[in-house]
């Protein structure tokens, strides 16, 4: 049986397809409660096995020890219900070897094995959100937009995922730098599915990247009705709206969106604590102090869940936390965890040994000595492997142009602001260190003389 978002089941029993359709666009949406529909599906039908790898999918995705033992108990149910029904479908053993990939920490692999089988079957839609998703978490912008662009072509416009799909494309085509084509592509999108908050959430990127401030914050606020409906993704777009007032300068606005809006529920969630995290340390960056209850409070959960994370992008978003509340001891606790961690062979120990164990130990040599020489040219080159967007990791990318210039390294903080050009147009933060760096400049060339 297919669903309306082209999963094929190796089942008759409709409650339960309907069901896991509903999961999917529960999924599709950013809204609550998919797991809910997930449950109601092996509820109908304990052997619906893309049921069973969509939920150990899902919890992968939260990039927490905490759920992996979860995740690997859905993959033996999905293991066992691919045998009772004589080897399930292709979609269904499609799901089941990715979640045997993303269990093991192999994101890529499990990326692939899903673009493989939608080589066969362009239409099955789960299956390329899944691939977007964790593409998205190893910073592989290119693979994103190629596998969309081939599908946008392929799926059927009469399946319930394509506006969702076009979302997609349209945040993939945002992070390779086609703007124009990223906005065009995500109305479309929300057009087609006026509940696609990531087709809405590309258009934000788009804005962001233009430095354009008050369209931006027009554009969420006026589609708020949509974004705030969501699940904790609510308080991503949230974040993107803070980033908005914070290069309008309205630093009160910023910390009533952080109160309201983002740090409203940090229950551990690693994508809820980067976006508290972040837009946090940018205040930190221009001299704003946020107070340091909301840094503690940040960093009493930070220190609850910091073995736990999964990715290198949250153990560095953990670091700032407890660097920013003073909490030094667990800072170098967290870069060395980070260096330890790159011993093993996952995707993620390659993130470590490439970028974010010299990351970490840069961020926290600053923090102790004011301006500790670091390779910072190098490390924002090396910047994208850490997974997420631009504009999520560029709050790294304006910590090392602060590390150049506290550290008196005109040439490095040059090489950071070429490579934040690639992605995004210049800002009050470039327009600031640019000034600094030619008053410094002109110092030098005075004590010279």
């Amino acid at each position: 049986m297919i669903d309306a978002f082209g999963s094929e089941h190796a089942t008759g029993h409709t409650v339960a397809v309907a069901a896991f359709a509903a999961a999917v666009k529960a999924l599709a949406s950013h809204r609550p409660h998919a797991s809910m529909h997930l449950e109601a599906a092996l509820n109908a039908d304990p052997g619906l096995t893309a049921a069973h790898a969509l939920s150990g999918l899902a919890d992968v995705i939260l990039a927490s020890e905490d759920h992996l033992a979860g995740a690997r108990a859905k993959l033996a149910r999905g293991r066992a219900a691919l045998a009772a029904n004589d080897g399930g479908t292709g979609f269904e053993r499609a799901l089941v070897t990715a979640l045997d990939h993303a269990v093991e920490g192999r994101l890529r692999a499990a990326g692939d094995s899903l673009d493989d089988y939608l080589y066969g079957d362009p239409n099955a839609f789960v299956a390329a959100k899944l691939s977007h998703a964790f593409r998205f978490l190893i910073g592989d912008a290119d693979g994103m937009v190629s596998l969309t662009a081939r599908l946008s072509v392929d799926c059927e416009p009469g399946n319930a995922g394509y506006g969702y799909l076009l979302g997609c494309h349209a945040f993939g085509l945002e992070e390779v730098g086609r703007l124009h084509e990223a906005e065009r592509v995500g109305r479309r999108a929300l057009e087609l599915c006026p509940d696609d908050a990531w087709g809405l959430h590309a258009v934000a990127h788009v804005y962001e990247m233009r430095g354009q401030t008050a369209d931006g914050i027009a554009w969420l606020e006026g589609n708020r009705l949509i974004w705030s409906r969501c699940n904790n993704f609510s308080r991503h777009v949230a974040w993107h709206l803070a980033l908005f007032e914070l290069e309008k300068g309205d630093h009160d606005a910023v910390l009533a969106v952080y109160d309201r809006d983002i740090a409203n529920d940090l229950s551990g969630d690693c994508r809820d604590f980067a976006n508290a995290a972040s837009i946090l340390w940018r205040l930190r960056q221009l001299g704003v102090d946020p107070g340091s209850g909301r840094w503690n409070a940040l960093a009493a959960v930070g220190d609850t869940h910091a073995r736990s994370a999964t990715l290198v992008f949250a153990q560095l978003h953990v670091l700032i936390a407890q660097i920013a509340a003073g909490r030094l001891d667990e800072a170098s606790d967290m870069a060395e965890l980070i260096h330890d961690r790159s011993r093993t062979t996952t995707d993620q120990a390659n993130v470590a040994r490439n970028v974010g164990s010299e990351l970490a130990h840069a961020l926290l040599q600053s923090a102790l000595s004011g301006g500790q020489q670091a390779p910072v040219g190098l490390l924002a080159r090396r910047l994208h492997r850490l997974g997420g967007s631009h504009a999520q990791r560029d709050v790294f990318l304006r910590s090392l142009a602060l590390i150049a210039r506290d550290s008196g390294d005109v040439a490095g903080l040059r090489q950071v602001l070429a490579v934040r050009r690639r992605n995004k147009a210049d800002d009050s933060f470039v327009a600031h260190q640019l000034a600094l760096t030619a008053t410094s400049t002109a110092d030098l060339a005075a004590r010279a003389n």
